[in-house]
């Protein structure tokens, strides 16, 4: 006959000493107390697996944080889910899991870390852009909801006032980075499959519009509207800038003196202020060395070209040189980014061959495969190029002055 264990008290295990090896206190059924040579004591039941009928123990607590009496309820509760088929380490682990899904998982801090990855992607601007778009639309809502319980009907209930109000462009880009942040869900294993795919298809289609350009015989316009302006030297010096360099509204207005080589008479973009997140270089014409004589007693001393007026160390607003167009007459004709459009367009009419003219607008090939093989940015077969756009500027302010106070230079051939 099995002799009977004798049950723990809590002086015996109060008075319990660490050994030179650990050793086992037993108080019965399977429940056991591991007191270590370091002195802690932890509590366990060994019991047999309801399914793979191995020997196994569950860590329950250690003592005195979980006491006694309360090392024997646990027992108790785990030996229930025995008698029932279910092994308690495996029901340990659900529970866990489904804490992690409602308090630590939650929308806002999946995001997070999608963002984290996210911006190393794109430029300074668009990430702003991108973050600043969920915390006044999504985050609101959703913030504190686990990423688990996100679905479809919820994310369309909650996009659709935006789209009452005819924003379809920002339905479009919300839809879009929901989608992102729930493949990254998917794709960490913290849902099964992205509920918000095809979620598109339940809004309005935004009516694609180019970006509003001048025409090329319209460019006399412009240069005497610049000319004539009442907007700071700094502003119009940005505007030229951008103009000559065919650059893009935020490159243009972030450029540092520390990327300009003046012996090469090269302007570097890192890869980081990049759209397409690739170096970007830009042979400087003899109108562009102009205008950076004509900035430099401005900002020569400071690291960017184009201070801000608030903060000169921090660059002018990428969106500078568009309100000053809007200010100038030119709202609904021309923003900014369409002096790209027009440099285009003029130099395809003129004949210049087309893979030098997207190499100076820093168009990466759609084309995956032939893009990876074409790293080539055509530098020098682009300077002659680029003199011939400096000049045909210069030739179209023609009775007005440029910046530079150069009059009516004649087209280079």
């Amino acid at each position: 006959m099995a002799k009977p264990t004798t049950r723990l008290t809590d002086k015996e295990i109060k008075s319990a000493k660490p050994k030179e090896k650990e050793y086992i206190l037993s108080d019965g059924d399977g429940l056991r107390l591991r007191v270590k040579p370091n002195g802690s004591k932890l509590w366990l039941l060994n019991y047999t697996h309801p399914t793979k009928k191995k020997r196994a123990n569950l860590s329950l607590g250690k003592y005195p944080d979980l006491s006694l009496a309360n090392a024997r309820k646990y027992s108790q509760e785990a030996k229930e889910l025995i008698a029932q088929g279910i092994d308690p380490q495996e029901d340990k682990k659900r529970q866990q899991q489904e804490h992690k899904a409602v308090h630590e998982h939650t929308f806002i801090n999946v995001a997070e870390k999608w963002f984290d990855i996210k911006k190393d992607d794109v430029t300074p601007d668009y990430a702003v852009d991108i973050w600043r778009s969920l915390e006044l639309h999504i985050f609101p809502s959703l913030s504190s909801t686990p990423i688990t319980e996100i679905n479809a009907p919820q994310i369309i209930e909650l996009l659709k006032p935006i789209e009452a109000k005819g924003s379809l462009e920002t339905v479009k880009r919300l839809a879009q980075r929901l989608n992102e942040v729930m493949n990254f869900a998917t794709n960490c294993g913290l849902v099964h499959a992205n509920p918000l795919t095809g979620i598109k298809a339940a809004f309005k289609k935004p009516k694609k519009e180019n970006m509003a350009a001048l025409k090329p015989a319209e460019l006399p316009e412009l240069m005497g509207a610049i000319a004539n302006a009442s907007i700071k030297r700094t502003t119009r010096c940005l505007i030229e800038w951008q103009l000559h360099t065919m650059t893009r509204p935020s490159e243009a207005s972030g450029a540092r003196w520390e990327e300009v080589n003046l012996d090469e008479k090269i302007w570097t973009i890192p890869a980081e202020r990049m759209k397409k997140r690739r170096e970007h270089r830009i042979p400087l014409t003899q109108q562009m060395l102009e205008l950076l004589e004509v900035i430099k007693p401005i900002s020569g001393h400071r690291e960017f070209i184009f201070p801000s007026d608030r903060d000169p160390k921090k660059p002018c607003n990428s969106q500078t040189a568009n309100m000053a167009l809007k200010r100038m007459g030119f709202a609904g004709r021309l923003v900014s980014h369409g002096l790209r459009s027009l440099a285009s367009t003029t130099l395809n009419e003129q004949g210049f061959e087309s893979d030098l003219i997207e190499a100076a607008l820093a168009h990466v090939d759609d084309n995956q495969v032939r893009s990876a093989y074409n790293r080539t940015d055509y530098l020098e077969r682009r300077r002659p190029m680029m003199c011939w756009w400096s000049g045909y500027i210069e030739e179209a302010a023609r009775g007005n002055l440029s910046v530079t106070g150069t009059k009516q230079l004649k087209v280079i051939a």
